[in-house]
């Protein structure tokens, strides 16, 4: 199916006003990033660039959208021509999916002419905006979670489709699993599940409920023990499963509490290998106000899916070069409206490590003269430091049309997961604190 339309209308006029004025095939560049992180934030996560790929290579106007674009009357004949079979045969590069971001990271970039290029910006935008405000979010809850496991359970909280590309989103920043069956067989996150209040109210009893699932998952299973009164729940569900129960899940209450009384409960009974799963509306602020508690793992659904406070990512789309057939090399451009302010030319990002493995800065090297960037040495008195590396952030995801395929799929989703794994093991350890502050790293223009 293709993706084509997935785009706004002026995105089209603008193609159809540059056809008449002859700019349509001058060659641009267009960048991605953000100007601030949401409040309260310290650093992002980039997510979404391979599903961003993926609609990439089904982006085309085939003959049943130029059919309706004409019916609509959207743009004229000659714009209809232009767009009709066209593919992408530009050049696309940005960061890898699951690294950071800070303020101006050029965390993508689209090199083409202006109507292929500009063409793209929706679609860009809007999967980048998404799935990187759920990965940034997620980033925070796992590392509120100190180390425990946290399972994506929030498809009943967003659209259809946006509960497959969260579930997505969560995995790559270290969410171990979803409840979503979608997202594992599309991008093999792996799945999880049991059984919901529902399956204990359909049987006469609790103890009936219990026996059901033990019956039928085994004792390994996770029993839900506050459809009614959580401790005879637990006393119910040790008697039925034994003491090798697998866990139990707690869904409402006062969990800091309950938690420990569950705890002591459970190893009164005996079962003190069975596990402690809690619920129940949960953001990084309540899994972290829970560290230290006896709790195992964590399930979390709406502040997830919706980006816990910060639906988007901040993305914006901005053209920021164009080749200047005159002088035999590119131009910046930039925009100056107050506070919209962008940076023109060509830019690529690098982190600077210490010797102690920790990043210190975001640097943005920048070419002003052409496309390609040059490398660039870390030249402030201030950042440099004996022992100290660069790690380059900007890779390439399509060469002249070609896309890289390694970035795509279940592949390029267990690429991401690792990627971001490392990405944040070079956070300082304040970066990962939850209360407001500056950026965790500086951003420096080289």
């Amino acid at each position: 199916m293709t993706t084509a339309l997935r785009t706004d209308r002026y995105e089209l006029t603008m193609i159809e006003a540059a056809l008449a004025s002859g700019r349509a095939d001058r060659r641009c560049r267009f960048e991605v990033f953000t100007r601030r992180l949401p409040a309260g934030r310290r650093f992002g996560v980039v997510a979404g660039t391979g599903r961003l790929m993926d609609a990439l290579a089904d982006f085309r106007f085939d003959a049943a959208t130029v059919e309706w674009l004409a019916r609509e009357g959207v743009v004229n004949t000659a714009t209809l021509d232009r767009l009709h079979d066209s593919a992408f045969s530009g050049s696309i590069e940005g960061y890898a999916e699951g690294e950071l971001f800070f303020p101006n990271s050029p965390v993508l970039s689209v090199t083409g002419t202006f109507a292929e290029a500009v063409a793209l910006e929706t679609l860009a935008l809007s999967t980048l905006n998404h799935d990187s405000a759920i990965a940034s979010a997620a980033a925070r809850m796992v590392a509120a979670a100190d180390g425990s496991p946290l399972s994506e359970m929030g498809s009943r909280r967003t659209h259809e489709e946006a509960a497959i590309a969260a579930a997505r989103a969560a995995h790559i920043a270290g969410f171990a699993a979803t409840s979503n069956l979608a997202a594992g067989e599309r991008w093999g996150v792996p799945t999880m599940g049991t059984a919901a209040h529902a399956f204990t109210l359909l049987h006469d009893s609790e103890e009936e409920a219990f026996r059901a699932q033990v019956a039928a998952l085994g004792p390994g299973t996770t029993l839900l023990v506050d459809t009614y009164d959580v401790e005879r729940g637990v006393e119910t569900a040790v008697r039925v499963a034994g003491t090798e129960l697998g866990a139990v899940r707690l869904d409402s209450g006062d969990l800091p509490q309950l938690v420990r009384q569950v705890r002591e409960q459970l190893d009164s009974l005996g079962a003190v290998n069975t596990r402690i799963t809690v619920t129940n509306d949960l953001d990084e602020y309540t899994i972290a106000a829970l560290r230290g508690a006896p709790v195992d793992a964590f399930g979390v659904g709406t502040a997830l899916v919706t980006g816990s406070g910060a639906p988007t990512a901040g993305f914006v789309y901005k053209l920021v070069a164009v080749e200047d057939a005159e002088a035999g090399g590119w131009r910046p451009v930039a925009k100056a409206s107050a506070g919209k302010v962008s940076r023109g030319a060509a830019k690529r990002g690098r982190r600077l490590i210490g010797a102690d493995g920790v990043a210190r800065a975001e640097l943005v090297i920048v070419d002003e003269t052409r496309d390609g960037v040059p490398d660039a040495p870390v030249d402030r008195d201030d950042l440099r430091e004996a022992g100290a590396s660069i790690r380059d952030l900007t890779i390439s995801y399509a060469t002249d049309g070609d896309l890289d395929a390694r970035y795509r799929g279940h592949d390029g989703v267990r690429h991401a997961r690792a990627h971001h794994a490392a990405a944040i093991a070079e956070l300082p350890a304040e970066g990962l604190r939850l209360g407001a502050g500056e950026p965790a790293l500086p951003t420096v223009y080289q």
